[in-house]
């Protein structure tokens, strides 16, 4: 029968080391376990974390760069309400076409003219090279695919569906932001009224809505596509002269944010190279008897496998692998 508790043993408020002892004899006996069979706790943890690397193989699959999914609630109310109005109001982009029903964005391409020297946009000049402009835009891919209302592709600016080639509108002629039951505050930028009219306008936005509805919806990101790579030269072609010329489609910051991640990561290599580097010459010394560079090369070893584990097991798991996690290394790397 064992004998009575030392007292010095019990937990108290005053001691501690209950908790203590029993964790120091633990780690000694691993400790003595390691130094004599070391090779088990070697090779074991490189084979698991080898094992569990291979992951990495369904990393091409795996990764996910959607911005509204990555910066996003995942079951957020907004989402929620946006999918009751797309069953209650669903849009039609082939007949009835309305920017401000849309649910979402859309599908489109914009263009922005700027007039130059500070001119206004509705000068007869800039206004010419507006509609050269449009008509660049206006090709047999986009009549057919375009969003259409009325029987044909929907204005992509109030002002063009109302004067078009009769030229211009008179200074003065049009009311700010409202005129006629037409709201022109998102189809002129840089307005100067005098008395509520418009004197000048410093620029001219143009909205091309494509369909999202219906198989023409993948038919329209491709267009999309081809039109960001070729709207430079067709600008250049025309030699403007009297605006400047800005585009952003619906596309535009998905294909920033994917490009900002292939040009980033190649960097990364460097800048774990550079961590790593620091994390072992830190615990460089002179004395023998203090240096550590072993250990923290042990350390960063560590550190390297237990990445490979956990990331090879997550995409093992399906777990989408988006960009932003690829900074966990150097977390890891920081304790």
């Amino acid at each position: 029968m064992a004998g009575p508790r030392d007292p010095a043993e019990r937990c108290s408020c005053r001691n501690t080391d209950c908790v203590e002892r029993p964790l120091r004899r633990l780690f000694e006996g691993l400790a003595s376990g390691v130094a004599a069979c070391p090779w088990p706790f070697v090779l074991v943890p490189l084979l698991l974390s080898g094992g569990l690397g291979a992951g990495f193989l369904f990393l091409p699959q795996r990764q996910a760069n959607d911005i509204e999914g990555q910066f996003t609630p995942t079951w957020g109310p907004a989402k929620a309400e946006r999918d009751f109005v797309r069953r209650h109001f669903p849009p039609n982009d082939s007949e009835r076409f309305s920017a401000p029903r849309l649910p979402t964005e859309g599908a489109y391409a914009a263009l922005i003219a700027v007039a130059t020297n500070g001119t206004s946009v509705l000068d007869p000049a800039a206004w010419a090279e507006v509609l050269r402009l449009n008509a660049t835009v206006h090709d047999a891919e986009y009549e057919r695919l375009c969003a259409r209302t009325a029987g044909g592709c929907a204005s992509p600016n109030p002002l063009l569906s109302r004067w078009g080639d009769a030229g211009p509108p008179a200074p003065g002629s049009l009311r700010f932001p409202v005129d006629d039951g037409v709201f022109l505050g998102a189809a002129l930028g840089g307005v100067e009224t005098d008395g509520g009219r418009v004197r000048r306008a410093r620029a001219l936005k143009l909205m091309y809505y494509l369909r999202e509805d219906g198989p023409e919806a993948l038919d329209s990101r491709q267009w999309l596509e081809s039109f960001l790579q070729n709207v430079s030269s067709r600008v250049a072609e025309l030699r403007l002269g009297s605006i400047q010329v800005t585009y952003f489609t619906s596309l535009s910051r998905q294909q920033e944010f994917e490009g900002n991640t292939k040009s980033v990561i190649p960097l990364f290599s460097i800048t774990y190279f550079l961590t790593i580097t620091f994390a072992v010459i830190s615990c460089l010394r002179l004395s023998c008897i203090r240096n550590n560079i072993w250990l923290a090369s042990c350390g960063v070893l560590s550190s390297g496998l237990a990445v490979l584990s956990s990331f090879g097991l997550m995409l093992f798991c399906g777990v989408p692998f988006v960009v932003t996690v690829a900074n966990a290394p150097f977390l890891i790397l920081g304790k």
